[in-house]
């Protein structure tokens, strides 16, 4: 049984939850956000908690169950406070530079990687060796955190590349002469 599932979402105030025949949308103070429900769980407002249920005990409904209540916590927690993950450079003479709204990365290739930020998230560079991504669609600033790293995944010798603040990256001695 879920153990997330059972737990109810509380709505903060200032935040509308808008349930229809699958679907839920939320509107916040920093924007609006939409999903589709599966037809697996049942979902209900009370006052001001919003409970999912599961329709039946089969294995796929209540697989749902955990995943549909969470989905609609992000999506409260987004349009409350936003979500944001860092990335981290590390490597001579990697960077990064605002070019617009696209970033240009400087990655050690013979040309530099402009990626185009898509609508709904906001890029700053606090300093050329940091990204700071949010937005306030979780799943939207996952993925782009993603693509970015994607370009230049930290390698285990020297640590060069892009990383997750916080995340460690595991060390390899070298070879022996």
């Amino acid at each position: 049984m879920s153990r997330i599932g059972k737990k109810p979402v509380a709505v903060p105030a200032g935040v509308t939850v808008t349930l229809e025949k699958g679907a839920v949308t939320v509107k916040g103070p920093k924007g609006q956000l939409e999903a589709a429900l599966v037809d697996l769980v049942e979902v209900k407002q009370e006052g001001d908690e919003i409970i999912v249920k599961p329709i039946n005990d089969g294995k796929p409904a209540r697989s749902a169950w955990g995943m549909t209540r969470t989905i609609i916590a992000n999506m409260i927690q987004g349009v409350t406070q936003g979500f944001s993950k860092t990335l981290i450079i590390n490597g001579v003479g990697y960077r990064a530079a605002m070019q617009g709204r696209d970033i240009k990365l400087n990655l050690g290739y013979s040309h530099d990687v402009v990626y185009k930020v898509p609508e709904g998230i906001d890029v700053a560079l606090p300093k050329p060796t940091e990204i700071v991504i949010s937005g306030i669609d979780k799943q939207k600033v996952g993925q782009v955190a993603a693509e970015i790293r994607e370009w230049r995944k930290p390698e285990p010798y020297k640590g060069k590349g892009i990383r997750y603040a916080g995340e460690y990256i595991f060390r390899k001695e070298g070879k022996k002469k």
